[in-house]
């Protein structure tokens, strides 16, 4: 009881923080955190800093300061076992769905030649030479933890609902086939929610009807946690600029 008095105290005190930054802050996104590897050393560091926090998001399996996974009982997967183990960040709105919205991601640029006078375009451009581009890839309110084998086999992948595909990890009910992935239950609201934000803050990236439709639906069906508000009141502190879909989620936890 204790920990949820706690924890609704700071998603309150999220939206307080949230009405305290600049008007610039509140109209954008990520401003502050240019670099992708940044951005994962501060979630790991700053936003699970707490050992009770520490769970990837889709398979709810703990890790360490150290990025090492404890795989749950039943757990299980043929593919990618080199990243079994290992803890990952992973971005809920893939990369490419908002950087293919980039020139440099689709055509290239100048500046994207290798060492042997070949250029080259995709993601490694774009990281590049476009800050915009940093700034979406590094937003943290877009970057789960979670298991390394199942971020690889998730990939770029569009959620949707798979009801007669069986589970591709054991008892973690992450379903994927046909390049469509199934989330289990537990984490379709923070995914809701990491879709709306990035919708609701970045123009390089848009929703089609039927995905908007599911992340509307998940997001009322799998109501904010204490926790993902405790994460958001994190993330405000450490990036500097507010998430306007879940401030206004966790003011309704709060009453």
């Amino acid at each position: 009881m204790y920990l949820k008095t706690a924890l609704r105290s700071l998603a309150s005190y999220a939206l307080l923080f949230a009405l305290s930054l600049p008007s610039l802050a509140l109209a954008n996104g990520n401003q502050s955190i240019e670099s992708f590897t940044t951005a994962k050393r501060l979630l790991l560091q700053q936003v699970y800093a707490e050992p009770s926090t520490r769970k990837t998001l889709y398979c709810e399996a703990k890790f360490d300061e150290n990025k090492n996974v404890t795989l749950n009982s039943g757990f299980a997967t043929g593919k990618y076992l080199n990243r079994l183990r290992r803890y990952e960040a992973e971005h809920v709105v893939p990369a490419e769905n908002f950087g293919r919205n980039f020139t440099e991601w689709r055509e290239g640029h100048p500046k994207c030649v290798n060492s042997k006078g070949k250029a080259y375009k995709g993601r490694r451009c774009a990281e590049k030479t476009n800050a915009e581009y940093r700034l979406m890839q590094a937003d943290m309110y877009n970057l789960y933890p979670a298991i390394g084998a199942v971020n690889a086999a998730r990939s770029n992948y569009n959620f949707t609902m798979l009801s007669t595909q069986q589970s591709s990890f054991g008892s973690c009910d992450m379903r994927i086939e046909n390049r469509k992935v199934q989330p289990p239950e537990s984490s379709r609201g923070p995914i809701a929610r990491s879709y709306l934000y990035m919708d609701a803050t970045y123009s390089r990236f848009t929703m089609s009807s039927s995905q908007r439709k599911l992340m509307q639906a998940w997001d009322k069906l799998h109501p904010v946690s204490p926790l993902e508000c405790q994460r958001a009141t994190l993330i405000a502190q450490t990036q500097q600029n507010n998430n306007p879909i879940l401030a206004s989620r966790c003011i309704n936890l709060e009453n």
